[in-house]
Parts: structure tokens; sequence; C-alpha cells
């Protein structure tokens, strides 16, 4: 065995090689693709098209005297940010609002239409979208090439008008500290999110403070805010550590203070109540992680709210002025937990027992929503895969919850018409693999002679034949399909691979391409001997062998940061010229 990592072997080189040098398939191959499918193709984008309804609103967000939400129009690709005042300041949140339309109602303003900004630009997305606490500016986030590199610029919310100079060249990393004030985040060279920027309106961006540095490759920078909107927060991660460090929105000039010291293998994410830090910690020790709080004035005096628990992860925690909301996963299905809290001006020694909202199906997903601190009301969105994307308000207080809207899906769709079940396989180490299931039950027969789409995770089932089983994963995802389709392609019918990394080896060992040394603490360093052999067994790129591969359809971008569309397409090539 050679004492230093080798690169992939001259065969495959060699396939490469002469993948570059010639068009990728044969004449016949290209025809087919262009004219033999293009009937098809429209037929399939038809009918998505089809299914989607244009003309639609978000769900108005409630934020002191404004509505905020997102409108799309039929025939149009971008959103309208909007908002309109509400009727009554003075009522109380309730989970029965309902944001008045017609003639009577108060006017709705058109805050920005990226309908009207995209029309100078091949490509265009606003990726962050941030109102001032006085509610009279709005700093947005603007990408028109691709790479994730954004321009940052400030309007006036009543006239449109710009404020100061746009910010270039920064991340979509974005928030308010005051009323005049903004703090972002830039990267370096590779990508990498590294400084933290204070910045006056009405200043030159090149006089600029920067807050925090992080010259260490392993990690990169985090920012935002607290619900209360009395602090930011910007922590520095890695793969297993992340520490942070808070600034009081009311004194933006002052220095950044350390909340949660840099120790290797901790991991903490921090919010803010009242008198007191909230801290989500990790480590090897407690992986689930454990909660805990600290006086403002004392941090390193803290105490445990809820411990560390085996079989429950804590993934999130939401404050409010009354109430702490816990996002939770166990057995692989998310929870939330709502307790309240005691007065401000109380001690926070203990949580009272927790309300857990209640959801019926068996299979489904749940993600916070930006909600009103103040209130008793909790956002959240669901889904499962017979339910569409729905966002909900509950009661923190009574336990009520009420849809307030529900993704359209037009075509005759019936959420009845489906099944969706759950169950557990054993992998060949022993451990229970949790596999989500869904079906046309009318259509399907579960006896293995209908087409089944396996994604991602898992193993398959006794529903499916191999003759029409059809593989699907993406990204890293797209690396276990790679493998998978290397060591038993005749299991499968056909691969759909999206932005696919199968070229772990080449990727890991380049120290200057995107992601790459902040990777190293979970899939290992290569340019380590015993690392490099383990990669390399299963690496898909440096495992292709002669053997009849299924049918793959690769999906990639043009451009992008991170990867190219040589680097998605190259594994199936090389399959292609075996």
């Amino acid at each position: 065995m050679s004492s230093q990592p080798q690169p992939p072997s001259p065969s495959l080189a060699k396939k490469v090689k002469r993948f570059q040098s010639q068009p990728p398939f044969p004449p016949l191959a290209k025809k087919t693709t262009a004219v033999g499918t293009k009937k098809f193709e429209d037929e399939i984008y038809a009918e998505i098209r089809g299914r989607i309804k244009e003309d639609d609103i978000s769900a108005p967000l409630r934020k002191r005297p404004y509505y905020y939400y997102a409108r799309t129009l039929e025939g149009k690709k971008y959103v309208q940010h909007c908002r309109r005042p509400l009727p009554n300041r003075e009522a109380p949140p309730s989970v029965h609002d309902t944001m008045p339309t017609g003639p009577d109602a108060p006017p709705e303003h058109v805050i920005l239409d990226e309908n009207v900004k995209a029309q100078e630009h091949d490509f265009y997305r606003i990726s962050a979208f941030k109102v001032s606490p006085n509610h009279k500016l709005a700093a947005y986030a603007e990408d028109t090439k691709g790479y994730e590199i954004y321009t940052v610029y400030v309007i006036d919310l009543e006239t449109r008008a710009p404020v100061g100079k746009p910010l270039v060249g920064v991340t979509s990393d974005l928030q308010w500290a005051g009323k005049a004030t903004l703090v972002y985040v830039t990267m370096n060279d590779i990508f990498r999110r590294d400084k933290a920027w204070l910045h006056k309106l009405g200043s030159d961006q090149c006089n600029d403070s920067c807050l925090y540095h992080e010259k260490d490759d392993m990690f990169s920078l985090d920012l935002h805010a607290s619900e209360s909107e009395k602090f930011l927060f910007i922590a520095s991660e890695s793969k297993i550590t992340r520490f942070v460090f808070y600034l009081e929105v009311s004194k933006p000039e002052d220095v950044l203070r350390v909340l949660t010291p840099r120790i290797n293998g901790i991991d903490t994410s921090v919010s803010h109540r009242g008198n007191h830090f909230f801290i989500q910690r990790r480590s090897d020790e407690f992986f689930n992680s454990e909660l805990l709080a600290c006086p403002v004035d004392n941090t390193s005096a803290t105490t445990v709210l809820i411990p560390h628990r085996t079989s429950v992860k804590i993934q999130d925690i939401q404050l409010f002025s009354d109430h702490l909301v816990v996002y939770e996963c166990e057995q692989g299905l998310p929870k939330i937990t709502t307790y309240r809290l005691p007065a401000v001006e109380e001690p926070l020694i203990s949580l009272q027992d927790g309300q857990t909202v209640q959801f019926i199906e068996p299979v489904y997903s749940v993600d916070p929503s930006e909600s009103q601190y103040s209130s008793s009301i909790l956002g959240f969105s669901y889904s499962s895969l017979r339910t569409p994307s729905s966002a909900f308000d509950y009661d923190m207080n009574t336990g009520e919850s009420v849809l307030k809207t529900i993704k359209t899906v037009l075509g005759g769709f019936d959420a009845s018409n489906y099944v969706t079940e759950r169950k557990w396989d054993t992998a060949s180490d022993g451990t229970q693999i949790p596999i989500s299931i869904v079906y046309q039950k009318n259509l399907v027969k579960l006896d293995g002679s209908d087409p089944m789409l396996l994604y991602g995770y898992g193993s398959y089932e006794k529903y499916r034949s191999k003759e029409k089983l059809c593989i699907e994963g993406r990204s890293a995802g797209g690396l276990l399909i790679g493998a998978v389709l290397n060591m038993k392609p005749d299991l499968f019918k056909a691969d759909v691979a999206g932005v696919p990394f199968v070229d772990v080896l080449t990727t890991m060992l380049d120290p200057t391409i995107p992601l790459t040394t902040s990777e190293w603490e979970e899939w290992s360093d290569p340019r380590k001997e015993e690392f490099y052999f383990y990669m390399k067994s299963y690496s898909p790129v440096d495992n292709v062998k002669a053997q009849n591969y299924p049918n793959i359809l690769v999906t990639a971008g043009l451009h992008g940061k991170y990867k190219d569309l040589i680097h998605d397409f190259g594994i199936f090539i090389v399959m292609y010229y075996s």
C-alpha cells in the first residue's frame, strides 16, 4: 500500500480526458434527446404548470401596524412584496385574524415588484427582504448572476426611493441593528463566510467597520436576530463546533461580546427573552442537545431547562414574550412543544409541563414560521406526502389551531385519494430505518406490479419489483445513488440524480474548492492515508466499472459557485463509456 494518497486511476483519468475531447453522446443520442422527447417534455411541462395556481398570496404576517405578505400574478415568474395596514391596531392578535380585502379594506401597498426588477436580467433572485424596526425602510439582497453574491439595496417603504448607496459583494446574511444601521456578512475568494460588518446608512461601504473576522478555514459565519429584536447574534461554526457573540441593537457601535466560548466539539445556538439568554447546546456526550438559560448580565450562570434525552432531539427553539416553543424530533418525526414562561421579573429556574401540538397524519413535515414576538400566536408551516404546504396559527394559551392557507393544486387533485404510511426496516448493521410511503389508493395494488420512486434515504420495500423501480437523490444524496448504482445496478430500472456529488476524492483533496475545508470534520480529510482509502472505497467516480447501468437522468446548473455542469455529469459520462 502506498504511503501517500494517490490520484484517481490512470484508466479513469483517460476516460474523463476522452470525454473532454469529444461530444459526450453520439449524434443519434443527441438527435433523440432533441427531437424524440420534445413532445413528451412539453406534455410534462404543461401538466406541471397546469397544477400551479399562479395568482396567489402567502399567509399574511401581522407585524405591529401592518400585514406583510408576498403576491404572485398569473403569467409572472416573480413575487410582489406587499403590505396592508391593520384596520384596528389595538385589537390583540388572534388565530382567527383575517386580513381584510376588498374596496372597504385599507389599501394594499406594493413595496417591491420583482417582476419589474427582473426585466433587466437573465437571472434574478432576492434572498433576503428585511423591514426596519420602525417599518419605514426595507433592505433586500439581490443576485443577478446566480453565484449567490449579492448587492444589498435599501428603499423607502412608502416612496420606494433608494436610500444611500448599495452594498456590493455581500451574502444574503443581513439584519437591521436599529433603524439606521445594518449588519451583514461577506465571503472570501473560496466563498467562505468569514467577515461580519457594521454599516451606517448614508456612509460609504469602504468605511464600514469589521465586527469579526474568522480566519480558520474550517469555520464560517452565521448571523441572526433575536425574536425580541434586542440582540444580534454572530456565530462562527464548523461541522462540530459553534460559538456565539452578541451585539446589543440599541448600542450597535459596541464591540462584540462572547456569549458562548469557542470549545472544540461544543455546538451552541442562542436566543433572548427578557433578562435571559436561551442556549441550545450539543456535544458528543449530549448529542441530542440540551436547553440552558443564563442571565443576560451573568452568562456563565447557566440553568438546565430541558436536559439531554437519548430518544428526543432538540432541533430548534422559538421565543415569545410569554412562551417558549421547542421543535423536537422523536423516532424520526417532528414535534412542537410549547411552554408558558414565568414573568420576566421572576427567576427562571425550570419549565412547567409543556403542551404538544397534535398532528393526525403518520408522516409529515413541520417548520417554524416568523411570528409576532409579543403575541401568544405561533405560526408554523405543515405539509405531508399527501397534504400541500399549509400555514397554521396556533394559540399557545388555548391549544386551538387554525388553518390560514393551503397551497392550491389544480388539475383535480384530491388528497383523500392518497394514502400515507410509515414503515420500519432493518439495515445490515441492525439500525432501524424509517420509510415513508405514499400511493394512490384506487390505482396501486401493492403487489410489486406498479412503478415505484425511491428517494434519497432508506431502502426498498416489498411493494416494488426491480423492473419498475426508480431511485432519486440530490447533492450528497446523489453520492448515495452513484454508490448504489456501482454496487447493484441491476436492482433499478432508472435513476434521477440532481446536482450529484460524485467525485468525492478530487473535491475533498482540494482546499481551494468551496465547502471543502468545512466538510473535513464530517466527511474526513482524504489527505490522511486511512481516510483516503476509505473514501475511495465508496466514491462513485472511483468505482465505475464495465457493467450495464440503468437509465439515468442527471440534472445540473450551467453555473454555480460550488459545482459546475462538467462536475455533475462526469461520473455518468464515464459510466457511458465504460
